[in-house]
């Protein structure tokens, strides 16, 4: 089976991350995932929301926020502020971005701050939340360390998407793809090979369990390889 790009089924586009891609926040990076690009910034608020302190919730928070940049797409994407509120779309995405990372997380053990995650997508070609999650992990655990709180991390986690394309279950899907498959599927894991999610549906198509089964096989090679990267991105200096 040939791909859009010339990738056999159970290869990644090619990923780069790059850390302390901006200087400013407690943790930064850039990842690059083929044309896709991201960056993720961690920055640290010595307070939790109001309804941990009115529930008395110990511990603390973190959330994210994801935007689109106007460049990042052709034709240009307008501002979402200028509309007056998020799109379904970008609210769905920042809670899963938020929801992956507290779900690897001991937030009683990061005190009573909240760790914001800003990621705002460069350049789209597919792929930007599952981008944003891996991207975010790396941010997250820079952060942490600048306040010596990495040891409330419990395991690491990425995400991929996977999806089935002319008839073939296939790794990382790029826009071209994504916008012909037959299903659609986004996973998100545990370095460990545990699921925080998975998004999948069929477009105008159905898919067996058979189909699911290597599918999710398919995310979990590939979640193997983005905690490699990870690991690397998080060694340099």
């Amino acid at each position: 089976m040939k791909r859009v790009d010339g990738r056999s089924p159970a290869e990644l586009r090619p990923v780069k991350i790059s850390p302390h891609f901006v200087e400013k926040p407690a943790g930064s990076v850039l990842i690059e995932m083929g044309q896709t690009r991201v960056v993720c910034a961690a920055s640290v608020e010595e307070a939790v929301p109001r309804w941990m302190k009115e529930q008395k919730v110990p511990g603390g928070w973190i959330t994210a926020e994801y935007s689109m940049l106007p460049f990042s797409t052709s034709p240009r994407k307008s501002r979402e502020v200028n509309r007056g509120h998020p799109e379904g779309r970008t609210q769905e995405i920042q809670r899963l971005i938020g929801r992956s990372m507290r779900a690897v997380v001991d937030l009683e053990q990061i005190g009573t701050r909240t760790v914001w995650l800003d990621c705002d997508v460069l350049q789209a070609d597919g792929g930007t939340r599952t981008a944003a999650i891996t991207g975010s992990y790396v941010a997250l655990v820079l952060a942490l360390r600048k306040f010596d709180k990495e040891s409330a991390l419990k395991q690491s986690v990425a995400a991929v998407s996977v999806g089935i394309f002319d008839g073939t279950p296939v790794l990382d899907l790029c826009y071209a793809e994504d916008s012909q498959a037959e299903v659609d599927m986004n996973v998100v894991m545990t370095g460990n090979g545990r699921f925080v999610e998975v998004q999948g549906s069929g477009e105008e198509a159905t898919f067996s369990q058979r189909d699911l089964g290597r599918m999710l096989k398919l995310a979990g090679t590939g979640i193997h390889q983005l905690g490699q990267l990870q690991a690397e991105a998080l060694a340099k200096k």
